[in-house]
């Protein structure tokens, strides 16, 4: 079982970047993702998250308008389109997944984590 989180970079404020977490090993038809981030010295904190099917997805209030999250089941892909980014949107990225129908920001619940990639937006 493995996620593998990748697409993150430097980037300048009001920039975009877009993340994309590949899946392998697994069902993915039938997991949920969910996309975390982490900045240096503060807690793993749900950004937004996908359904298994792809239906509506849910965003953490400081996100919402500016990422929009996407899933590709046939290519057991799922993406976060990250725009108009702020030098608080900086930390490390990571994708989850769990074998449920709808998803959570509960970093707990998750069974699989990838590897985290970094976004660092500067001033």
């Amino acid at each position: 079982v493995q996620l593998q989180a990748y697409g993150g970079g430097l980037v300048q404020r009001g920039g975009s970047l877009r993340l994309s977490c590949t899946a392998s090993g697994f069902n993915f038809d039938y997991y949920a993702i969910g996309w975390f981030r982490q900045a240096p010295e503060k807690e793993r904190e749900g950004v937004s998250c996908t359904p298994n099917s792809g239906g509506t997805a849910y965003y953490v209030d400081s996100v919402k308008g500016r990422f929009t999250v996407s899933r590709d089941n046939a290519k057991k892909s799922v993406y976060l389109q990250l725009t108009s980014l702020k030098p608080e949107d900086t930390a490390v990225y990571y994708c989850a997944a769990r074998r449920y129908y709808d998803c959570s920001f509960d970093r707990d619940w998750y069974e699989y984590w990838g590897q985290g990639t970094l976004v660092t937006v500067s001033s």
